[in-house]
C-alpha cells in the first residue's frame, strides 16, 4: 500500500477502538480485569452452547465478540457535538437514534455513533453513546449561565485533530500518517485529567444541581465515562464479579434472562472516586474528590419492530409501577422476580417471535435452492428448511437502561426530577444533521435479506 493510499474508515475505527480501550486499561485497571471475565464467561458459554456457537460462524458474526466494545462520552455545547460528529463520520461511524433522558432524570439528551453497514459492523462494531447537556435544565439562572461561560471558553479537540478533520473531509480520507496522528490526537479528547477547570466552590454548586452536570462542565474535555464489552451470559459476569475483585451494581438494567435474548442487557461496577485538584483563590490547587468513570458490560439481544418495542415499554413500565429498583439493591430480589414474572408474556422463541412480528430477521439461503419462487411462498421455504432466519442484533441503546446505569453510578441522590421535555429537533439543529430512524433501518436490513433470498444465485432471478 502507498503512503499516500486513503486508509479506509474501518480500519480507523478499528485503531483507535483498541488505542482508547489500551489508555482505559492504564487508566482504570479495574477494566482491564473486566475484560478478562468477560472473555472467560464467554469462552464458557460458546464451550457448552454448540447450537449458538454454530449461529455465530454461519452469519459470520464469531469473531466480532473479542472487539465488540462501546464507549460513552458527554459533551457540554453544541459545537462539540458537531464537531464530533465530523471526527466520527471519518471512522465510518454516524448518529443512530434519539434518546431523552430527562424522562428518567438525568440531564441530557444523546444519540449512538456507529458503523450501520453489515460488512462495516462485522469489521469492528465499535459505538460512542454520546450525550449533550441539557443547560435549559438548570433551574438556578445564575448557575446556568455561569456553565455556559465555562463551556463556551474551553476547547476539547486539539489543532492537529481539527485540521486533519478537515484534510480528510476535503480528500476524501487520510492516508495512513494521517490517519496514525488522527487517531493519537483524538485520544487526547477521551483522556482523563485530573485536573479541574473550575474552583472547588462552583464544582460543588454543578454538584448540587446534578452530578452530571459538574462531570460534564468542570473539566478541560468529555474524557471518556467508560468502556463496555459485549458478554453472552451478562448473569455470569454479575455472579462472578465479586470473585474478580469487582463491586458490581444491584441489578442487571434492561429485560430478564431469556433462552431469546432481546434488545439490551446492562451492568456494571461502581464508579471510581478519584482524586482531583481545583483551583483556588491564591491561584494554586487544592485536592478533592470526583466521581465519573465506571465499567460496564452488556449482553445483545435481538432487535424489536415497533410492535416489539410497544410490548417492552408496556412490560417494563408494568414491572416498574409495582417495584422500582433502589440503587443499594435492597429490593433487588422482589424486582428480578417482578420482571421475570411480568415479561413472561413475551414470546421467548425465535419463531413465535416471528411470526408475531416482534423482532426482526435476517434471511438466507440454506444449502439447498430456492428456485422458480416468489417471495409469497417464504413462510413454505422456511418450513422445508430452505430458507433459514437469524436474529438480527440489537446494535442500539435504552434510555431506561442507561439512565439506570448512570444513577446507579451517581448516587441515590442523582435520581432528581426533570421536566421531560424531548427536543429531538433541537438535538439536530446541534448536531448538524437528522439522526437515522432505528426501526426504519432495521426494517430495511431485512427487507434486504429477503430480496437476497430470491435474487443471488440458487434464488430465483
Amino acid at each position: 500500500m502507498g503512503e499516500n493510499t486513503i486508509v479506509s474508515s474501518d480500519d480507523i475505527r478499528s485503531a483507535f477502538s483498541m488505542a482508547v480501550s489500551d489508555m482505559y486499561k492504564a487508566e482504570v485497571p479495574a477494566y482491564g480485569t473486566l475484560m478478562s471475565l468477560v472473555a472467560s464467561v464467554n469462552r464458557t458459554f460458546l464451550e457448552t452452547n454448540a447450537e449458538f456457537r454454530q449461529r455465530l460462524e454461519k452469519t459470520d458474526s464469531l469473531n466480532r465478540l473479542s472487539q465488540e466494545r462501546h464507549g460513552a462520552i458527554r459533551l457540554g455545547t453544541a459545537g462539540e457535538l458537531a464537531t464530533m460528529r465530523r471526527i466520527f463520520a471519518i471512522m465510518g461511524m454516524f448518529p443512530v437514534g434519539y434518546y431523552d433522558l430527562s424522562e428518567a432524570g438525568v440531564p441530557v439528551h444523546s444519540t449512538a455513533f456507529r458503523p450501520i453497514g453489515d460488512a462495516a459492523l462485522k469489521r469492528n462494531p465499535f459505538r460512542v453513546f454520546t450525550s449533550l447537556l441539557r443547560l435549559d435544565l438548570i433551574a438556578d439562572v445564575s448557575l446556568r449561565v455561569e456553565a455556559q461561560r465555562v463551556l463556551s471558553e474551553r476547547q476539547i479537540f486539539t489543532k492537529k485533530v481539527l485540521a486533519l478533520t478537515d484534510k480528510a473531509e476535503r480528500g476524501g480520507g487520510l492516508n495512513r500518517e494521517d490517519a496514525g496522528s488522527f487517531v493519537e490526537e483524538l485520544l487526547e479528547t477521551f483522556r482523563w485529567h485530573d485536573k479541574a477547570s473550575i474552583d472547588i466552590e462552583l464544582y460543588h454548586r454543578l454538584h448540587d444541581a446534578h452530578r452530571l452536570i459538574a462531570d460534564v462542565v468542570s473539566f478541560k474535555g468529555p474524557h471518556i465515562n467508560h468502556l463496555t464489552p459485549r458478554t453472552l451470559d451478562i448473569d455470569a459476569v454479575q455472579a462472578q464479579m465479586p470473585e474478580w475483585g469487582i463491586t458490581p451494581k444491584a441489578v442487571v438494567e434492561g429485560p430478564p434472562p431469556r433462552r431469546c435474548p432481546i434488545l439490551l442487557r446492562q451492568t456494571s461496577f461502581k464508579a471510581l472516586e478519584e482524586q482531583v485538584s481545583f483551583r483556588n483563590s491564591g491561584g494554586g490547587w487544592s485536592s478533592g474528590l470526583h466521581t465519573a468513570r465506571f465499567g460496564e458490560v452488556e449482553q445483545r439481544g435481538i432487535a424489536l419492530t415497533p410492535k416489539g418495542r410497544k410490548l417492552y415499554d408496556q412490560l417494563l413500565n408494568e414491572v416498574r409501577e409495582q417495584v422500582l429498583p433502589e440503587a443499594n439493591g435492597s429490593n433487588s430480589t422482589e424486582y428480578e422476580d417482578c420482571l421475570s414474572k411480568v415479561f413472561a408474556a413475551f414470546p421467548d422463541d425465535w419463531n413465535s417471535i416471528r411470526k408475531e412480528g416482534l423482532g426482526y430477521f435476517s434471511y438466507s439461503l440454506s444449502s439447498a435452492k430456492a428456485g422458480d419462487v416468489s417471495e409469497n411462498d417464504l413462510e413454505a421455504l422456511i418450513e422445508t428448511g430452505v430458507v433459514r432466519f437469524d436474529p438480527i442484533v440489537y446494535e442500539d441503546f435504552l434510555p431506561v437502561s442507561a439512565a439506570g446505569i448512570f444513577q446507579s453510578n451517581l448516587g441515590d441522590e442523582a435520581a432528581q426530577n426533570f421536566t421531560a421535555t424531548p427536543s429531538q429537533q433541537m438535538f439536530e439543529v446541534a448536531l448538524g444533521c437528522p439522526v437515522l430512524d432505528e426501526f426504519e433501518h432495521y426494517s430495511a436490513i431485512e427487507k434486504s435479506s429477503v430480496t437476497q433470498c430470491f435474487t443471488s444465485p440458487g434464488g430465483s432471478s
